[in-house]
């Protein structure tokens, strides 16, 4: 199984339904709402006249939401119907993001250019075999000096089952994971059926290979909650955050980092 056919034909199926969801608070966000969460913003700071990659932007709420904040910011995702709603909104708004599409891993043939910051965010990472490769090009377009931010779903929760009751796979990228599912984390309920193909990546991997590739670990934090609801059996237990009911705050949810290219 391709695992790059198979995942781009999941994304494809699920951006308008993601648009039209409540998840996505699209009407909000086009009214002027920033789809941005405390998490990340404390990390990235001001960004007025700076460039920014995001990168697995997916219909491209961030990169616009980083576009208005005074950045000239280029988004990537290798979604077709992503990229194409995303130009769509960006012309709607009167804004002047740049959206590529393309698989992650040959961005190189379709850009040329440093970046002052590169940023990916929530449920990224897992649809790419190869960490190593993925901070190759983190690095490549993150300028001398630049920064790199990363939030991220913990690895911690991949291990568990569907339903967070009990360990199905292993913490470590042993093999990749094939999962069929009903719906959208955006939309439980909708009737798409859709299969994906995943990696586990560690923390020390993922961190290990920034290492190795040129940056310096600014900040490292974890989060005991999520700001999504994209969970199964969460609670609300403060306004925007989230936690696995039975697991109350014993498990971290989310974690964050920034690094310095050197």
């Amino acid at each position: 199984m391709d695992y790059l056919l198979t995942n781009k034909d999941s994304w494809n199926k699920k951006v308008d339904l993601h648009i039209a969801s409540e998840f996505y608070q699209q009407q909000k966000f086009l009214e002027g709402q920033s789809s941005l969460n405390s998490i990340e913003t404390e990390l990235i700071g001001l960004v007025k006249g700076k460039s920014i990659l995001h990168l697995q932007c997916h219909f491209g709420q961030d990169s616009l939401s980083l576009q208005r904040m005074g950045a000239q910011v280029t988004g990537v995702d290798f979604s077709e119907q992503a990229i194409l709603r995303a130009r769509e909104v960006n012309e709607k708004l009167g804004l002047s993001a740049q959206f590529v599409c393309c698989d992650l891993y040959e961005l190189s043939r379709f850009l040329d250019q440093e970046f002052d910051l590169v940023f990916t965010s929530y449920g990224t990472i897992g649809w790419l075999p190869d960490i190593h490769e993925w901070a190759r090009l983190v690095s490549k377009f993150t300028r001398q000096g630049g920064r790199f931010i990363l939030v991220e779903f913990h690895p911690l929760v991949w291990m568990f089952d569907d339903d967070l009751k009990y360990i199905k796979y292993s913490y470590f990228n042993r093999e990749p994971i094939v999962e069929v599912e009903n719906g959208s984390y955006a939309d439980t309920t909708a009737d798409i059926e859709s299969t994906s193909i995943t990696w586990n990546h560690s923390m020390s991997s993922v961190i290990d290979a920034l290492l190795q590739e040129g940056f310096s670990l600014q900040t490292l934090k974890e989060y005991d909650y999520s700001p999504y609801y994209c969970f199964a059996n969460m609670i609300e237990f403060e306004s925007g955050k989230y936690r696995i009911k039975h697991l109350e705050d014993k498990i971290p949810l989310v974690y964050a980092l920034s690094a310095l290219k050197r």
